[in-house]
């Protein structure tokens, strides 16, 4: 499988479709699909996030290539499929902003990597902590691009300990990579640098739940 990783690597860094494709179709010949995601798309995707942090690709190329993973991805494990990571229970938010870019990658790279995950879009704190509750989450991701937005997610916070739920918050974003306190002040759980640390945090948090 680490042959067939690296050249998904090269062929996602080139936005190769075809060549993911065929990649992926020999994955699958080997090994049932959720161990095809976790032994091939996750570790060429973990890859391309390193180098993306390094300053090799560009957040563009990030972007197309989880999403190009997403899609070979639910060709084989649907959103009904037994074998998805449905737990811990999850969804992923634009908090209080505009700018979707970042939440977009980080959730094709979750999906991708087998997880499901609820997309809230883009809200404000009383109307995510009123769904939060609603929907029974374990986990909720927040992204944010404005420091106004990141200050918010302590509102969050409050409002669910207010309603008695323990809800594991990690956030991502500038603000966060600016300040590497921040996630602290404002009652997160977690802070993710890039979308491959969010399926590790993710991962995580799966495993300590069982």
């Amino acid at each position: 499988m680490a042959a067939l990783t690296s050249e998904l690597h090269e062929a996602l860094a080139s936005l190769d479709r075809p060549r993911a494709e065929a990649l992926f179709r020999l994955a699958l010949e080997r090994a049932a699909p959720m161990q095809a995601v976790e032994g091939l798309i996750v570790p060429a995707l973990v890859q391309l996030g390193d180098e993306w942090s390094r300053g090799e690709l560009a957040l563009s190329q990030i972007y197309m290539a989880s999403r190009i993973c997403e899609q070979l991805v639910e060709r084989v494990l649907p959103p009904t499929a037994p074998e998805r990571k449905a737990e811990p229970r999850h969804a992923i938010v634009v908090l209080a902003d505009y700018h979707s870019l970042g939440k977009r990658i980080v959730l094709s790279v979750l999906r991708a990597s087998g997880f499901e995950v609820l997309d809230y879009g883009r809200m404000e704190v009383a109307e995510l902590v009123d769904r939060v509750v609603a929907d029974h989450l374990a986990v909720l991701s927040i992204s944010v691009l404005m420091l106004s937005s990141a200050l918010k997610v302590k509102a969050v916070r409050a409002g669910l300990d207010a309603r008695g739920q323990r809800v594991r918050i990690a956030v991502g974003g500038a603000p966060f990579l600016f300040d590497s306190q921040l996630w602290r002040e404002v009652g997160a759980d977690a802070m993710g640098r890039n979308a491959t640390d969010a399926v590790a945090l993710v991962q995580r948090w799966r495993e300590e739940s069982r």
